[in-house]
């Protein structure tokens, strides 16, 4: 992943300055081959050679910063990214590695899953982490803008969550609606499955956490686990066998598309019943 990631940056920071391998090679003095080779992830130059081709193309210091230490870890699988300064940045491997996915199955207990999320429900989701407001408005930004690239109809989305995820008051009596009613518009998409986990089934294979499995045309499947001090991605094959095994029981336990549309709508039923009962005894 790291290898990816890196390859993927040099990639842009060539089409940005509007060069070829080859013209960049050129003006090193180098083979062509050599800045294939990190195109492709590969680890085949000196830090010292490194820094040479980013500051040829003009690196900012921080992307500079983060080349080089990919750079030196490229050979190490699994990837434990601690929280940083910046909400975007947290997502960055993600959001290139769903790019390139062609299938996302994702696992939510607690609160409705991100890539189906409304804005306004983040928005209070990120307040009651609680992050400042330039912070919140960032992450809800972020996401709608991830969202929009995941779910474009060029890979298969399986997104299962608890029901008392969408129990689970956020903001208010409004936001949840939409945020119910977004799920039903969105749940009849071709490409987009959403199923629902009942409370009534007891415990299930899901409660160590949330998590999302992707899968890709030519490379393994990863898995990634986000924490308050962490984002963590698995590519090892013993860890990511477990995830598909948690997946293969949400599968058997999870009610079908159908029962979930109709959950979802009793849960609007309810949310609407008890609204209008608080209105009525605020009017007396």
């Amino acid at each position: 992943m790291r290898g990816r990631e890196f390859g993927d940056a040099i990639r842009a920071l060539l089409r940005a300055a509007g060069l070829t391998n080859r013209a960049a090679a050129d003006l090193l003095g180098w083979q062509e081959a050599k800045v294939s080779e990190l195109v492709n992830g590969k680890e085949g130059v000196t830090d010292v050679e490194l820094a040479k081709l980013l500051g040829l193309l003009r690196t900012p210091p921080d992307e500079f910063d983060h080349l080089m230490a990919l750079h030196h870890d490229a050979h190490i699988r699994d990837w434990l990214q601690p929280t940083g300064s910046s909400t975007t940045d947290r997502v960055r491997t993600l959001r290139e590695h769903e790019k390139i996915a062609t299938e996302i199955d994702g696992w939510s207990m607690h609160v409705v899953h991100g890539l189906v999320q409304v804005p306004d429900y983040t928005w209070h989701l990120a307040l009651a982490k609680p992050l400042p407001e330039p912070d919140a408005r960032a992450l809800t930004e972020n996401r709608v803008v991830r969202q929009t690239a995941v779910l474009d109809g060029n890979r298969k989305v399986t997104i299962y969550m608890h029901e008392q995820a969408l129990r689970l008051p956020v903001g208010n009596a409004s936001v949840m609606a939409d945020q119910l009613h977004h799920l039903l518009r969105m749940s009849v998409r071709p490409y987009l499955t959403i199923r629902l986990v009942p409370t009534a089934f007891g415990p299930h294979a899901g409660l160590a956490g949330d998590f999302d499995r992707l899968k890709f045309k030519k490379i393994p499947p990863i898995v990634y686990v986000e924490s308050e001090g962490a984002n963590v991605f698995l590519e090892d094959q013993v860890s990511v066998d477990r995830y598909d095994t948690v997946l293969k029981s949400l599968d058997r336990t999870a009610l079908d598309e159908v029962q979930t549309r109709k959950l979802i709508t009793d849960i609007i039923g309810e949310e609407t019943r008890d609204d209008q009962v608080a209105q009525e005894q605020l009017q007396r």
